[in-house]
């Protein structure tokens, strides 16, 4: 018989060598310029995360555009924002084609720079002279001219919410050409100017006259507009009686600390709208949206509204796919997962952790899959019992509540190995910065377990979710091994096409390069 010792070892040294070391200063792959940038562009915020700060990440963005055609950065921004409903980094990428190729810029403006807080991230990102300039220049005015024209009074409106820069000072800088006399007391009110009240748009004449006589119903503005008035409790609660499902799920600390839950009857008309499955599904809402508005819910909430927003989860579970075969999830839970998704923002860090996101993503495919077994890790494996008939909050929060300690990617592997078992998928969610695996001879001991994954089960397929801004992996893309970043909910439509046969080798990739660079403007 042969030396099953020796063929491993022999099968372990043919490992493609390792080429980077990651954040936590271990070896890793390098994943290529693309690729890099793809993932980032997917996962950054421009913040500071766990292992890196955000001038690091802004520094490796800005390094990785330079070797990049146009043409490829302006696909990375369109599939960035449209997919992975990032800001910053799509912001950004268009901050640098402003400086590279203003062609490629005007192509993708209108779909990148979709609404409000994108228009006002370009236009800081650009003055800030990180890409090479602080003027806007002539072809961005151009563009953010445009942009103002094709816009609706509703959607200014909304965009004058918000500051550095406000839209105010966004019309100064590019000096619009109002198109008839309503736009130019829009614009005249806008930035200060005097103003005619009969020639203002209705919504906005109305949402004066209100503002100094407050007789009639609240007038129909962005509620943004309202909460530096002195309303009372029944204006409140006649904005939250017409709000939209996603405002509802935005704002329930705001309609809580204005009394709005104080009466019982409309505490039920809210719960009702945040659970009615139409409405659920109209807004596409997922389970990462619920868990974060039901994180951010202060003790104010009432418990009926919070448990509306878990019966909402369970709705949206209808977006996320069954998965067939034998499904391992390996949820990373060790200390450097404790830190926010979105990285550290003063005054706006979010209360939702990367252990949090990869419990979800755990429990929900767990709903769904049922017979899917959980492998959450550390340095080694953790032992914990999940009831996939639990909700999916439920499990969500067991999965969070444990763990600590370093990162091992190898570690679910190397037990699958151990008892020889099989599996058809093997999905990780990490941060990918591992550092305590035992040491491989040449590439990563998650690879060399993977290779022995594969002896067995020739047909496996591993999928490896980062979490956070990264240029290196622990298994090389490749038609087996699926290498996706973000904690948007479009990763479960991902995993589901690389189950079903997708090659995993430069899937983002692919991806990104089926974007159509130009369409119509529209603007949300």
């Amino acid at each position: 018989m042969a030396n099953r010792t020796l063929f491993q070892s022999i099968r372990g040294a043919l490992l493609p060598q390792t080429t980077a070391s990651n954040d936590a200063a271990a070896p890793a792959y390098d994943l290529g310029p693309q690729a890099a940038l793809a993932q980032i562009a997917a996962t950054g915020c421009l913040t500071s995360t766990y292992y890196a700060s955000a001038e690091t990440q802004l520094d490796r963005v800005l390094e990785l555009t330079v070797g990049l055609e146009p043409e490829f950065i302006a696909r990375v921004a369109l599939y960035a924002r449209q997919r992975g409903l990032m800001k910053d980094l799509p912001a950004l990428l268009c901050a640098v084609l402003a400086t590279r190729d203003l062609d490629r810029l005007a192509e993708i403006f209108p779909q990148v720079i979709d609404n409000r807080k994108m228009l006002r991230n370009f236009v800081q990102i650009l003055r800030s002279g990180v890409t090479g300039r602080k003027s806007l220049g002539t072809a961005p005015k151009r563009l953010i001219r445009q942009w103002l024209e094709w816009a609706s009074v509703r959607q200014l409106l909304q965009a004058s919410i918000g500051n550095s820069p406000s839209l105010g000072d966004i019309v100064k800088m590019v000096h619009p050409h109002p198109a008839d006399p309503a736009r130019e007391e829009f614009y005249a009110w806008l930035i200060g100017k005097p103003w005619n009240p009969e020639a203002l748009p209705d919504v906005v004449s109305a949402y004066e006259t209100w503002k100094q006589t407050r007789v009639g119903d609240v007038p129909d503005v962005p509620f943004q507009m309202l909460t530096a008035l002195d309303l009372g409790t029944a204006e409140w609660s006649a904005i939250a009686a017409s709000a939209s499902w996603q405002t509802t799920r935005m704002n329930l600390n705001t309609f809580a600390r204005h009394g709005v839950f104080k009466d019982a009857a409309r505490v039920e008309h809210i719960a009702d709208r945040l659970t009615h499955p139409d409405l659920v599904r109209k807004a596409r809402a997922f389970p990462y949206q619920l868990m974060v508005a039901y994180h951010n819910c202060s003790q104010q909430v009432p418990v009926e509204i919070r448990e509306a927003l878990q019966d909402a989860m369970e709705i949206a579970l209808s977006n996320v796919p069954a998965l067939a075969g034998k499904i391992v999830v390996c949820p990373d839970v060790s200390g450097s997962m404790h830190s926010p998704i979105t990285g550290v923002q003063r005054g706006a860090t979010s209360v939702v952790r990367c252990v949090d996101v990869a419990a979800l993503v755990t429990a929900a495919l767990l709903r769904e899959s049922p017979a899917t077994r959980v492998l959450p890790f550390e340095v080694k494996v953790v032992d914990i019992q999940l009831n996939p008939r639990n909700s999916v909050m439920t499990n969500a929060t067991k999965l969070a509540a444990i763990g600590g300690g370093g990162t091992n990617c190898s570690a679910p592997l190397e037990v699958l190995n151990s008892e020889k078992a099989k599996a058809d998928l093997v999905i990780f969610v990490s941060d990918n910065e591992s550092w305590a695996d035992p040491k491989a001879a040449r590439g990563t001991a998650m690879l060399q377990q993977w290779e022995l994954i594969k002896q067995r089960n020739p047909q496996a397929r591993l999928v490896c979710i980062d979490l956070t801004p990264n240029t290196t992996t622990q298994a090389l893309s490749r038609p087996d091994i699926l290498n996706v970043g973000g904690f948007s909910d479009t990763v479960f439509d991902l995993i589901a096409s690389f189950a079903a046969g997708a090659v995993g080798t430069d899937h983002w990739l692919r991806e990104i390069n089926s974007q159509p660079l130009k369409q119509k403007m529209k603007i949300a």
